[in-house]
């Protein structure tokens, strides 16, 4: 198949996986082409089989905002025409679902047929398209799409909810390529030791955090759960990524007296090289309707303490609640805000080295038999031919 693929090329779970997605499909001998505004930074540029094409778009003294929803669409079209693909796959509703919209009916017109699919991420729908002035429209591009896929059931039952939509929508959960994130053998111990000691002494435990450091993702949070640890604890804190709330951590872990044990290391391209190097994620977010960077994180054989939020709990096994949280199998989860909880839970955790260890054991093993790419790219290809082969109108 030809497939073209649009998202935000930006440090964020919709456009990381997106991205997967493409690169995945291409390893399968799939043509994929990337249309965006720029190259997604998980892109090398040098893989086989996938093609990117930039949006450009004009900035004429008459608009006050660049009509990019405009210029996708022309673009959309343009490449679909040129390249003969098959479908379009938008990850994002807005505006990516109504500029594929208007790029199946301007081909339409040529006598041309162009399904697209919708995959709804989270923000897209719970904030984003929540908001009166784009309800509507998210609404309406969601029931014209050929196809819809949310990441998570929880997500699913928003959409369902929140926004009235009739048609099916089918859940596709996000993945990961279990052969790139990986632990380390237990033979390479001195490989993962030497990785290691860039950022803890043998003798200290390593927590690690990964996002866009936006206000959701609540990085305060992070750096106070781990100011607590450090108390009871020898450890040192990760952070990956980049945002807004950066400078916010940065004086919060000054005015903790702990910013000498804490490493901020900013965007990185190969996070499944960090990983495996951590002992614990840290994910408090106050909303995430999936949680990739913990699965990432479990792949790489290392659990995640988390909030019981969104679609989380599909991923991250704990039946217990509160106090009470100490029941998981694949990692733990709190109410949102509960950093004294969070960090007692991990401090007690890692105290346990047998828990510990089964427990790295069992995140690992959630990945490779649920949320493997191997597990998840044929639902969506099968996904892709059913729609490709339903009989035109």
């Amino acid at each position: 198949m030809r497939i073209g693929i649009t998202c935000y090329p930006t440090y964020g779970g919709s456009g990381v996986v997106a991205t997967e997605l493409g690169i995945e499909l291409a390893a399968l001998g799939h043509e994929v082409h990337f249309i965006s505004y720029s190259q997604p930074f998980r892109l090398t540029g040098r893989e086989t089989g996938i093609f990117y094409h930039e949006v450009p778009v004009s900035n004429y003294p008459l608009f006050e905002f660049p009509p990019y929803d405009l210029a996708l669409a022309s673009r959309m079209a343009e490449v679909a025409e040129y390249y003969h693909l098959d479908i379009l796959h938008v990850h994002y509703a807005i505006p990516h679902s109504v500029s594929a919209l208007l790029a199946r009916q301007m081909l339409a017109e040529q006598g041309k047929h162009l399904p697209f699919v919708t995959t709804l991420h989270g923000t897209d729908i719970t904030l984003v398209g929540m908001d009166h002035s784009y309800l509507p429209i998210t609404r309406y591009s969601i029931q014209q799409s050929d196809g819809v896929t949310s990441i998570s059931a929880y997500l699913k039952d928003v959409t369902l909810a929140n926004f009235g939509i009739t048609r099916p929508i089918e859940v596709v959960h996000n993945f990961v390529n279990c052969d790139v994130y990986k632990p380390f053998a237990e033979k390479d111990d001195d490989a993962r030791a030497k990785a290691r000691a860039r950022f803890a002494a043998p003798e200290e435990f390593l927590f690690m955090h990964l996002s866009n450091f936006r206000p959701v993702k609540r990085i305060a949070d992070v750096v106070q759960i781990f100011a607590r640890v450090a108390k009871q604890i020898p450890a040192r804190l990760a952070l990956i990524g980049d945002g807004p709330d950066r400078s916010t951590a940065e004086w919060l872990a000054h005015s903790l007296g702990i910013h000498d044990r804490i490493h901020f290391l900013g965007k990185q391209d190969r996070v499944n090289e960090l990983l495996p190097l951590a002992d614990l994620m840290l994910m408090p977010s106050e909303m995430e309707s999936f949680g990739l960077a913990a699965l990432e994180a479990m792949a790489c054989q290392t659990p995640a303490i988390a909030t019981r939020v969104g679609g989380v709990p599909e991923l991250i096994d704990d039946q217990g609640t509160g106090e009470s949280a100490t029941q998981g199998t694949n990692g733990l989860l709190f109410p949102v805000g509960d950093v004294e909880g969070m960090a007692e839970a991990s401090v007690a955790l890692l105290r346990d080295p047998e828990r510990h260890r089964a427990m790295r054991l069992a995140a690992r093993k959630t990945a490779q038999d649920r949320f493997c790419s191997t597990r998840i790219l044929p639902r969506y290809v099968s996904y892709y031919e059913s729609l490709l082969n339903k009989p035109k109108l």
